[in-house]
């Protein structure tokens, strides 16, 4: 995977000035949009060993990584002049409106999809030494998985690992929802909530749950509990996580609210988690323990 990139623009002007003036593409033949169409399903996802990936920024990020794209399919060559640039050897196709519209997976779309190989990795492809894991138990809703995937790309974790039960990581939606960051750092999915419990304690990560009732965050950070390697569980969207799961953490941690609001979705609760645990990792601080004073604050 590729180091991160700070600008959004992917390559300098001086790079696409060959691409000035009318671009000439293929058009798509009927084999490939089937073939194309196939991969929004998860069986032709599996029968292949591709899937679909739709938008300028994830698309970018896919064509960033060498050997993944295999077919680039475009509505109007004007409007992506620059990712053109960055398939130089790859076939590139143009579609019509119609058929973008039959591959698209939102109502308004970029114009832009690749059709990029599957490398699916496991528990024992991780990093030996991890210092921030999320782990996902049965989260199905694509946007959330994504999103999720997004947050940990954005906090610096170092895998996401999507239980038995969750959503593929391959799923369209998935997949635009993570913006590109499923091609930054290695997610997992399919294992069981047991197996992964146990890589974690393996690779010296202390195991917390985002759900209601627990310890405080604040509290936890303040005390330098987040610190240390951490793998953060989070649950079903619909009914969190159940009690023979939550009896297999080393402890369940709240989110403190101080408004009226309900709960947080889980997207939202993964950022605040992870945010505060990146944050505690930099800073490598060790608090007193709580309610020792300042002494600068004594009388």
């Amino acid at each position: 995977m590729s180091p991160r990139r700070t600008s959004r623009s992917w390559l300098p002007e001086a790079v696409t000035d060959h691409l000035d003036g009318p671009i000439d593409l293929a058009p798509i033949s009927k084999a490939q949009v089937r073939s194309a169409r196939r991969l929004l399903a998860r069986k032709g996802r599996e029968a292949a060993g591709e899937f679909l990936v739709e938008g300028t920024q994830a698309v970018g990020e896919a064509l960033a990584e060498p050997g993944l794209v295999r077919l680039l399919i475009v509505d109007e060559p004007s409007r992506h002049t620059q990712l053109l640039g960055l398939a130089t050897g790859l076939p590139v196709v143009r579609a019509s409106a119609p058929e973008i519209a039959q591959l698209a997976d939102t109502v308004t779309t970029q114009g832009i999809f690749a059709i990029v190989r599957d490398s699916p990795v496991g528990l024992a492809d991780l990093p030996a030494r991890p210092q921030l894991v999320v782990i996902c138990a049965q989260v199905r809703d694509p946007g959330n998985a994504g999103t999720v995937i997004r947050c940990a790309d954005a906090f610096g974790a170092d895998a996401v690992v999507l239980t038995h039960g969750s959503v593929e990581r391959t799923n369209p939606k998935t997949v635009r929802a993570s913006v590109g960051s499923i091609f930054h750092l290695p997610v997992v999915q399919g294992v069981e909530f047991d197996d992964a419990i146990a890589w974690a304690r393996a690779a010296g990560l202390q195991v917390l749950a985002a759900d209601a009732g627990g310890d405080d965050l604040d509290e936890l950070a303040a005390a330098g509990g987040l610190t240390r390697p951490t793998a953060w569980v989070l649950g079903n969207e619909a009914w969190g996580l159940p009690a023979e799961l939550l009896a297999q953490v080393d402890r369940v941690v709240s989110i403190p609210m101080w408004g009226r609001a309900e709960s947080l979705n889980l997207s939202t609760a993964a950022a605040v988690c992870l945010y505060a645990t990146a944050s505690a990792q930099r800073r490598g601080q060790h608090p007193a323990p709580l309610g020792a004073e300042n002494e600068q604050d004594r009388p």
